[in-house]
């Protein structure tokens, strides 16, 4: 956290402990269950914290509900990855072994985020559809 000019405090300790157990992306209420005895406001907080500090990634995943990641980048600037969101369970995937497509941008236009989300099933919920 000190490397992210954060100072770390024990609430800070626990979420970030807890949010490097997720396996997949994860949301508020995501770490609310996991550390059900933490306030609600602190965990946000933190969480908040970590992505402004590229700690976390921050995804809009068009739930409604913003979800995160362990950011694993060597630097401040992000490396792009794409996320896959199931609309049948709604989980939220990170995907780092296929590349970002390059999208041009118009003239004039400066980009400085951008997110590559693609929805569909995920193979959990594709193999619980051939079962039936």
């Amino acid at each position: 956290m000190e490397a992210h000019g954060i100072k770390p405090t024990a609430v800070r300790q626990l979420v970030w402990q807890q949010a490097q157990k997720m396996r997949t992306t994860f949301s508020l209420s995501d770490m609310e269950e996991a550390m059900p005895s933490m306030d609600r406001s602190s965990i946000f907080r933190a969480l908040r914290l970590f992505a402004e500090h590229h700690m976390l990634h921050e995804i809009d995943d068009g739930s409604g509900h913003r979800k995160y990641c362990v950011c694993h980048c060597h630097d401040e600037k992000h490396v792009q990855h794409l996320h896959f969101t199931c609309l049948h369970c709604g989980r939220t995937y990170c995907i780092h072994d296929v590349p970002v497509p390059q999208v041009p941008i118009p003239t004039g236009f400066s980009a400085q985020e951008s997110e590559f989300i693609i929805k569909g099933t995920c193979a959990a919920c594709a193999s619980k559809q051939d079962h039936r």
